[in-house]
């Protein structure tokens, strides 16, 4: 089911909203005063508080069957996009099919905002990555034990290959000067579950091994910064066509650690 959307300032469309990062990024972008659109396959996980809202524009779907004309119309009048979406941790949802679902669906949104008759200027598109995953457009350097944990990794977890596919199909396939969308990939750490935006650091590339000396980055601040890149042209101009890594950043002020 599809719900016309009202006319209004930004509408960002997420996929994953019923994750537990995807749906704090709702709120996120709810409290700054944005209109959302979700896709969700069921009104289980959907709070009441989205439902009685006049800012939430619910449509329920699978999002792997979601054809191209369907999602030419989800996202006909969109400014952003933001990809939550995540493999259920469990054996089907690790092993099962589609293996390349956040691939698969990235690709789909993407296809389907380029049929938009006119745009005035590129969508944003975030999509939720992880800092096992390299970006190779800064060379980022590899130990060879990283090098041989990540090839373990990759034979052993199907997720894992997805997430690095879904990135390199913005990095590659649609590049720094594509004329209808625009793509920042954000990188937490290891996730934690937090009631409150605490403070925290953006950098371009890994300071930490994150897989020998991983940080923490709370889901929530996740959302914040995703948030915060849709609704501040200077944050996106500093960080659009890039792969930002954000931790978690004790003790300092949230402010000052957004400024960075």
């Amino acid at each position: 089911m599809f719900i016309k959307l009202a006319s209004s300032n930004m509408t960002t469309l997420i996929v994953g909203a019923s994750g537990a990062t995807g749906s704090l990024v709702v709120n996120q972008l709810l409290d700054k005063g944005v209109n959302v659109r979700v896709i969700v396959r069921s009104p289980d996980k959907i709070p009441d508080t989205w439902k009685n809202s006049d800012m939430v524009h619910i449509i329920y779907a699978s999002i792997s069957e979601i054809g191209a004309d369907d999602m030419a119309k989800y996202v006909e009048d969109c400014d952003a996009v933001v990809s939550c979406l995540g493999h259920n941790l469990s054996f089907k949802g690790i092993y099962g099919k589609p293996r390349r679902l956040v691939t698969n669906v990235v690709r789909n949104l993407c296809e389907a905002i380029k049929k938009r008759k006119a745009i005035s200027k590129p969508v944003k598109f975030v999509l939720m990555n992880t800092t096992g995953n390299r970006n190779k457009n800064l060379q980022e350097p590899i130990s060879p034990a990283h090098k041989m944990a990540i090839a373990l990794i990759r034979l052993l977890l199907p997720p894992h290959v997805d997430n690095e596919k879904a990135a390199e199909y913005l990095r590659v396939e649609l590049g720094q000067n594509d004329r209808s969308i625009a793509w920042v990939a954000v990188r937490p750490d290891s996730l934690i579950n937090a009631s409150v935006v605490s403070a925290y650091e953006v950098h371009p590339s890994p300071t930490r091994n994150p897989i020998f000396d991983a940080g923490t980055t709370s889901r929530i601040n996740v959302a914040n910064f995703m948030a915060e890149l849709l609704t501040r042209n200077e944050l996106w101009e500093k960080w659009k066509g890039q792969m930002p890594v954000i931790y978690n950043k004790p003790d300092i002020d949230r402010n000052s650690a957004l400024r960075k």
